[in-house]
């Protein structure tokens, strides 16, 4: 049980529900066709009235938190539950807001494809929490530079990807995969209906490609584990046809993969190998994803079967890391079984990965095991390059840590957990250094720049090692600008001195962007002084500078048709030539076309409140300590969502009870990664009062957006009876 479920026993309400009323006229609203209705009756500029009624909340329990109203993800159980869905139903906050980006090599050109398949628990932990919870020591994968393919996997019948899942993967160039399930008794009368005909198995597939394309994440896994009639098997192919047809007509790139069960005569018969018994359903859809007991034999008669038809990248051999039964590998030794489907030459499928969580007491370990397990795969697993346009930049944070830092200070002491957080992911590996030393990147979360963490690089610099080490710590494939802007955030150990090296190749050698193979050009930019135009217009723009103990380093870089292709930061011992251990913390990289270096013209427009819910209570969360008026509502704007990293969401008091009492100051509520918000349990003062919520851009290039171009609506609150 997490930590909010616990803490939400301690909640009595009194509690809620409201009315609505607005002090203009409807006819001012700026219309848009994804707004509720109740935002559609909020003129612009104007303030939001509510008479507070403690009428039981109406928002749905299935995408509501039942104590807090807190945005949770979910999954759909049953048949009738798929059938019923509709599209004006669906949560707003579970679709995901960040489209895939693109990588180096897209996933059609990748041969040894690599799919993770997270099942931990049933699913629906932390992860169920849109904007986030309060987690001690979660579970949060991180090494998306090694996989192509996510799924998320639980015994729901339609398990729907958490939005913070689908976010984080995407931020990454990752497909993500919903599941669709049957098993036992009740799932073989599940599918005698919906696979009886061609009109019942269309309107499932139907339903399929709506929540994909609504939630926004990429195909389905299929995983039927029962036994079928003869009706039901002949139909499961041209079902699969249909789906595969339909996704990928609605959603681009998409896949629908089948899991290794049933064979062609019904039987619920895993084959551990592609063959005459379930190549119907393999020739039906995009892939398959065998199952886990395969030997090398399976592999060797598979290369040379005729139905593979040179699709060998379209089989994911199972890997069970909890090396259930009799597998290769498996734990920490899953290494063995992706030695031997790679030496085949088959794509894989790594089944729960959060092994290294679920089975280890000590939760506080997770990141060593975490980096532990996925370095032993890294031989076997490729590097996959972002591959988007400038501005490209990270702050390394993992989406959890032991406080939120904003610019080196921090903002809440706690610990959390919210993937949407997740920001580019770094490489992370330890290697051997010649002489005796070594070099190890990992997260660390005891200091970052923002966010959760910061990258770590530490390591030991032998003394018969007389140059730098070059610690890589991003694979990429970008064009770059012809003056680019490189920033660089850190904090470094006495004794040594810091520096960055980028890897360049000209255009014109990578004129096929699967290009993996490329002559590179060693270029080090020399640091800007602060008296330099660019580094004073960068100051300008991100406005006063609190160093922390952070080093921040400008360099430029002028070059005409290249494309970045790796970054590293350089160590290099200041002394004499001792053994020395080091450390560097870097807390952001950025690169950015210097010729753009200009605050963004947008402003925040549209914003609305609505679905408000007053509760009456001391709260869910640790620092509650009296029972008081709570506000709850949705908060929505407009804003183009690929400019910014993410929105601070404030509110204040404007006027209270009490009029000698001056407005209050702005208060940070929290971070939102879409341009919908739930504000939850805020304490507010008692009614009559007048309220500001306001929201605050945080663009990608870290520029201050000045506070007139922030959004803000104001609500005005009484007791029921009280006007």
């Amino acid at each position: 049980m997490s930590s909010r479920v616990q803490w939400s026993l301690l909640f009595c309400p009194a509690a809620v529900s409201v009315q609505l009323q607005v002090m203009a006229s409807s006819a001012e609203l700026r219309r848009e066709d994804s707004r509720p209705e109740s935002c559609m009756d909020q003129p612009v500029d104007s303030s939001v009235r509510e008479v507070i009624n403690y009428v039981p909340s109406l928002l749905p329990a299935k995408h509501y938190d039942a104590d807090t109203t807190e945005p949770i993800s979910s999954g759909l159980r049953t048949m009738e539950e798929l059938l019923a869905w509709n599209r004006s139903e669906a949560s707003q906050f579970n679709v995901a807001s960040v489209p895939r980006a693109p990588r180096e090599p897209p996933l059609d050109r990748v041969q040894h494809r690599t799919l993770v398949s997270h099942d931990m628990m049933g699913g629906y932990l932390d992860d169920k929490f849109v904007q986030g919870t309060v987690a001690e020591a979660p579970y949060a994968f991180y090494h998306w530079n090694h996989i192509d393919i996510f799924n998320y996997f639980s015994h729901q019948m339609v398990t729907v990807p958490p939005a913070v899942w689908t976010n984080a993967a995407h931020r990454h160039g990752v497909l993500v995969l919903g599941t669709f399930i049957t098993e036992w008794t009740d799932g073989a009368s599940h599918c005698e209906a919906f696979l009886k005909d061609e009109e019942s198995y269309r309107a499932v597939a139907d339903k399929l490609v709506q929540i994909s394309h609504c939630y926004g994440f990429d195909g389905w896994l299929i995983n039927i584990e029962n036994a079928l009639s003869a009706v039901a098997v002949r139909n499961t192919p041209l079902f699969l046809r249909y789906l595969t047809d339909q996704m990928h007509e609605r959603v681009g790139g998409s896949l629908v993969l089948w899991y290794d069960s049933v064979i062609h005569d019904g039987q619920l018969k895993w084959q551990n190998e592609l063959n005459q018994y379930n190549r119907m359903f393999f020739d039906a859809c995009d892939g398959l994803f065998t199952n886990y007991n395969w030997t090398e034999q399976n592999l060797e008669w598979m290369k040379g079967y005729d139905g593979l038809r040179g699709r060998q990248a379209d089989v994911y051999v199972g890997v069970d890391v909890f090396g259930r039964g009799k597998v290769v590998g498996g734990m920490f030794e899953t290494n063995k079984a992706l030695e031997v489907i790679r030496r085949h030459n088959f794509s894989t499928a790594i089944f729960a990965p959060g092994w290294v969580y679920e089975t280890q007491s000590d939760k506080q370990e997770f990141r060593w095991n975490q980096d532990r397990f996925w370095d032993l795969l890294s031989h076997y697993l490729p590097v996959h390059r972002p591959a988007s346009p400038l501005p490209f930049g990270s702050s390394f944070c993992q989406g959890f840590g032991k406080t939120i830092y904003c610019r080196g200070q921090p903002e809440a002491v706690r610990n959390w957990f919210n993937l949407a957080a997740q920001e580019l992911q770094p490489l992370y590996y330890q290697v051997p250094v010649a002489g005796g030393g070594w070099l190890r990147s990992r997260g660390c979360p005891e200091d970052a720049w923002d966010g959760g963490s910061a990258l770590l690089l530490e390591g030991l610099l032998p003394a018969a090692h007389s140059s730098p080490l070059c610690a890589r710590i991003f694979s990429l494939h970008i064009p770059l600008a012809s003056r680019t802007l490189v920033t660089l955030v850190f904090k470094a150990s006495a004794g040594i001195s810091v520096s960055l090296e980028l890897q360049t190749t000209d255009t014109s050698h990578c004129t096929h962007i699967s290009v993996q193979e490329v002559s590179l050009s060693q270029v080090s930019p020399a640091a800007l002084d602060d008296g330099h135009p660019v580094v004073q217009q960068m100051s300008e723009l991100c406005g006063s500078w609190n160093a922390a103990g952070w080093t921040l380093r400008c360099s430029l870089l002028e070059v005409r048709g290249c494309i970045l292709r790796e970054i590293c930061v350089k160590v290099s011992r200041d002394g004499e030539p001792l053994d020395l251990p080091f450390s560097c913390r870097v807390g952001e990289l950025l690169v950015l076309d210097a010729a753009s270096l200009q605050l963004p013209p947008d402003l925040v427009q549209g914003v609305c409140i609505d679905e408000v819910v007053w509760l009456r209570g001391v709260g869910t969360s640790p620092d509650s300590s009296h029972s008081s008026l709570r506000l709850n509502a949705t908060l929505r704007w407009d804003y183009p969502l690929q400019t910014v990293r993410h929105f601070r969401v404030y509110w204040r008091r404007l006027r209270g009870p009490d009029p000698r009492i001056p407005p209050g100051p702005l208060a940070l509520v929290g971070r939102a990664y879409s341009t919908l918000f739930r504000v939850t349990e805020l304490a507010v003062p008692e009614p009559p009062g007048l309220l500001e919520l306001v929201v605050e851009p945080v663009v990608r290039e870290g520029f201050r957006v000045p506070e007139r171009q922030w959004g803000r609506r104001s609500l005005s609150y009484t007791e029921e009876g009280v006007q």
